[in-house]
Parts: structure tokens; C-alpha cells; sequence
């Protein structure tokens, strides 16, 4: 997992994508327009937390850099980075980790 020149703001993660797999187990090949959006990838960037309505305490996110995590499959907006493409999402988008 590359280092990445960008702190997301509150409850924000960066997420690089996992590769859509290229061949189905049969070893059908699949092409770009049919390929799944990847719901699985790598945790690059976290923000802070975000602050409690009701306490004004801090509350840190439930995932760290380098943690595999699953994600809703329309969850996060697409940005590209370095010449990477990354999703930015809250951490609510996240749905749990490998």
C-alpha cells in the first residue's frame, strides 16, 4: 500500500479498488462493459473522526490504512489521484473488513 499525499476530512476514507477479476472460475473471459463494480479494496488514507452531535467528543473510524475492506457497491465518490483512481467514501459506506 503506497503512501497517499492526501488526508480525507471527519469520517471520510480513501479506498483504492480491488481489480475486477478478468475470467470467471471456468475461465470464461469477461468483457469491460459486463464486469462487476469491485466492492473489495484497501484502505489508503483516513481521516480523523467525526464529532458527536450530542458530546462534541471525537469519534475515530472503524478502519486504519491497510485494512481489506468490503463497501456498498454504489458507495463512494470516484477520484483520481496521482494518476491512481481511488473512492472516497464515509466510513459508514463501509460494510466491514476481510
Amino acid at each position: 500500500v503506497m503512501a497517499l499525499n492526501f488526508k480525507p476530512n471527519a469520517d471520510r476514507v480513501v479506498v483504492e479498488a480491488a481489480a475486477a477479476e478478468e475470467k470467471t472460475a471456468s475461465g470464461i473471459y469477461i468483457p469491460d462493459t459486463a464486469k462487476e463494480k469491485p466492492q473489495q479494496g484497501i484502505v489508503v488514507a483516513v481521516g480523523p473522526g467525526k464529532y458527536a452531535d450530542q458530546t462534541g467528543n471525537l469519534i475515530p473510524l472503524s478502519v486504519k490504512v491497510g485494512d481489506q475492506v468490503l463497501y456498498s457497491k454504489y458507495g463512494g465518490t470516484e477520484v483520481t489521484i496521482e494518476g491512481t483512481e481511488y473512492l472516497i467514501m464515509r466510513d459508514s459506506d463501509i460494510l466491514g473488513t476481510l
